[in-house]
């Protein structure tokens, strides 16, 4: 699933943020963590340069909910397994212009998924803009900017790729193929 893609000016204020499956109490962290990242690894890197970072979290068996833990027992032993879930989260993040975007992903979305959905949305947004934006571009051209954010990425899928498509979609016209 794709959890966030956000987008911020070299200050590190967000243009534009999706989430998907997040919990509101949650994007306050995610949002200075990413910003964070970025001011730290960020300068100097070249247009449409990606960076990788990828995050594990391990639960503690006294915060785990009940379901999320396992207990198995020996009764030769008395020995208690217990399993802890780990997650990873990948974030892909790139600079295009004067605007850092980024992409979080976990499960099937990990490195490589996310540098293609980050090569779409840059790509859109090189089109829209006509160009790499600087950030009064990026806020001239923010609908239809949000517009093809929308149809690349929907409901924390991967949703559309092709360039044509998103033209089409962005211009609320129907698609040619089904």
């Amino acid at each position: 699933m794709i959890l966030a893609v956000l987008f911020a000016n070299s200050e590190g204020n967000i243009l534009v943020e999706r989430f998907n499956g997040v919990p509101a109490e949650e994007r306050l962290h995610w949002r200075s963590f990413l910003v964070k990242l970025g001011a730290d690894n960020l300068r100097g890197v070249k247009n449409e340069e990606l960076l990788v970072a990828c995050h594990k979290t391990e639960l503690e068996p006294d915060f785990c909910p009940s379901e999320n833990i396992m207990l198995e027992c020996d009764e030769s032993c008395k020995i208690y397994k217990l399993e802890i879930e780990i997650w990873s989260v990948y974030i892909v993040y790139t600079v295009l212009g004067d605007v850092s975007i980024y992409v979080v992903g976990k499960d099937e979305y990990d490195e490589l998924a996310l540098s293609e959905v980050i090569f779409v949305i840059t790509s859109a947004v090189k089109d829209v803009c006509g160009k790499p934006p600087t950030e009064r571009l990026f806020l001239d051209k923010y609908g239809r900017i949000c517009l093809c954010l929308d149809e690349i990425v929907w409901k924390g899928l991967l949703e559309n790729t092709e360039k044509d498509r998103i033209k089409r979609l962005i211009r609320l016209k129907p698609p040619t193929e089904f």
